[in-house]
């Protein structure tokens, strides 16, 4: 379980997170929703330790993470699992070598251990048979799902999600939020997903909440949010009904 309390953070002047706080439970698909700049993405670095809290607590498990040290930190985050907006892919890397590189930072397994690891987590993705392309030669849905194969590498307890079908033509979007479902209902694993699209929020979600002004404004499942008098929220949903 993920508890964030009275979260605050600013950039210089401008606040960004003013007192959120949020429980991710275990085992479910939590979608958090917002506009651009609203906060999302930093709600993830920030359970990460990829960056710090100006004040409230993040507690992982039952652990206290605000004031860990980094070796520390280091520990929790393996139980992570990251799929990063625009997936980053190391350039300079095979798909093979991409999906190995947590496998070869963090274990003792040995070459052929490590290759059948990788095989393994590209075929969840349904990227088999692509070990040797570059990053260059991949659409962008298939980078987000070799970016997911590599989240998936350490086989975590939570994986991360941020933005994961912005960009993406439909069919694509609909195949990386079949992927989401399936980690959780096969693996059991907890899921924060953050996104501005609300049809592919739908998708996903066992529940839903909704960041305005640096807090939760509300949250709940897909029916509830769907039937909530909460003027921005209504706002939010009909806005984009209409694209």
């Amino acid at each position: 379980m993920i508890e964030l309390l009275d979260i605050h953070k600013s950039f210089g002047e401008k606040q960004v997170l003013k007192g959120l706080t949020l429980s991710v439970i275990k085992g479910e698909t939590l979608v958090v929703l917002g506009r651009s700049g609203c906060g999302k993405s930093v709600l993830l670095k920030l359970i990460l330790g990829l960056m710090r809290q100006d004040s409230g607590k993040i507690i992982i498990d039952g652990r206290d993470t605000s004031q860990i040290s980094e070796e520390r930190m280091t520990e929790v985050r393996k139980k992570f699992g990251m799929l990063f907006q625009g997936g980053a892919l190391f350039d300079s890397l095979t798909v093979a070598e991409n999906v190995a590189y947590p496998l070869r930072e963090h274990t003792k397994l040995n070459r052929a251990q490590v290759a059948e690891k990788v095989a393994e987590k590209l075929a969840l993705v349904e990227m088999e048979g692509t070990e040797d392309l570059m990053p260059s030669n991949l659409s962008g849905g298939m980078k987000k799902r070799v970016a997911l194969a590599r989240a998936l590498a350490l086989e975590p307890e939570y994986i991360l999600y941020d933005e994961p079908t912005t960009g993406l033509d439909p069919i694509t979007a609909e195949r990386i939020n079949r992927l989401i479902r399936r980690m959780q209902t096969k693996f059991g694993v907890t899921s924060v997903v953050v996104t501005h699209e609300i049809r592919n929020a739908y998708m996903v979600a066992d529940r839903l909440a909704m960041i305005h002004e640096g807090r939760i404004l509300t949250s709940g499942t897909v029916e509830e949010l769907k039937r909530t008098e909460i003027p921005f929220v209504r706002e939010f949903i009909s806005n984009q009904a209409g694209k």
